[in-house]
């Protein structure tokens, strides 16, 4: 795995509302026993079907009419036209053999570049698994239900732009909008074969991308978040795994990331599924008198 690892923020910005979802995480794995498994239902969008290199039984190669790289770089224009989706995400986070799993879904507008999102939190020490509600929006995301001295009918706002990784990974989803983004800027993309996702026929691709390069092309909506990540991580290449259908559409990512907590290095894989392009999505902004203000316990 190529090691991407989080520089700590210089300051508060990055170690608060936000960093307690994923902080939370990486506090749990501190206390669950080794080997533990995380969670009981398999990852976001399931592969199954392989075919390992090559065309299909039927010598096609979904998305592919310029080639893999062009497929693969075309993913946010073609999202684009096709507007909104469903979306699962499925956060996973790995460190001395013990494993997590922050699972989500929801629907997002790729248009707008909003999204909401209801994450499930693992188990925390002796605190139940619990939902949380995510907007996502150009610039900051949402979360209700937060916890932490948080009231259960107020909203938490965080400025996507002061986090040390853009949220590419603390709040515990990774906005679909940017997930997309970052194959703008994909490199030595392979086609691996063509497999099912979902119950749709797709074709797998494999890469890297870098996150500096796709913060300079990316859509205005997600470019200063882009931009906050690639100067949080220590390096900006992003390993990934692409599935595209007939159409050219993105219907499964996943991105392979790695940050130090600590002195313990926490491998995180996010995958982001993607389903019923063209169902209605609805993100209402709260109102101001709905976003909470006060102190945040860590």
């Amino acid at each position: 795995m190529v090691v991407h690892k989080l520089r700590r923020a210089g300051g508060a910005d990055a170690v608060t509302a936000t960093a307690a979802v994923v902080a939370a995480v990486a506090t749990g794995l501190a206390g669950c026993a080794p080997g533990a498994d995380a969670g009981a239902a398999p990852p976001a969008g399931a592969v199954v079907g392989t075919t390992a290199g090559g065309a299909d039984a039927d010598g096609a190669k979904a998305g592919d009419a310029g080639g893999p790289l062009d497929a693969v770089r075309a993913v946010p224009e073609l999202l684009a036209r096709a507007g909104t989706s469903k979306a699962r995400t499925a956060l996973e986070m790995a460190t001395g053999g013990t494993r997590l799993t922050i699972e989500g879904e929801g629907g997002y507008d790729f248009r707008a570049g909003r999204g909401r999102v209801r994450v499930l939190l693992p188990e925390d020490g002796d605190r139940p698994r619990r939902r949380i509600t995510e907007l996502f929006t150009p610039g900051a995301l949402y979360m209700k239900n937060r916890g932490a001295g948080v009231p259960a009918d107020k909203w938490v706002r965080v400025d996507t732009t002061s986090l040390a990784d853009g949220n590419l990974v603390t709040g515990g989803a990774t906005d679909p909008g940017a997930a997309a983004e970052l194959l703008r800027a994909a490199r030595h993309v392979t086609y691996v074969g063509a497999v099912r996702v979902g119950g749709a026929r797709v074709a797998h691709y494999r890469g890297t991308t870098d996150i500096g390069a796709a913060a300079k092309i990316a859509s205005p909506r997600v470019r200063e978040a882009l931009e906050a990540a690639a100067k949080g991580f220590a390096t900006d290449t992003v390993r990934f795994d692409a599935y595209l259908d007939g159409e050219g559409r993105l219907r499964k990512v996943r991105h392979r990331f790695s940050f130090a907590n600590g002195e313990r290095e926490v491998e995180v894989t996010s995958t982001t599924e993607l389903y019923g392009f063209g169902t209605a999505v609805d993100v209402r902004l709260p109102p101001h008198r709905d976003i909470y203000t006060g102190r945040i316990a860590g």
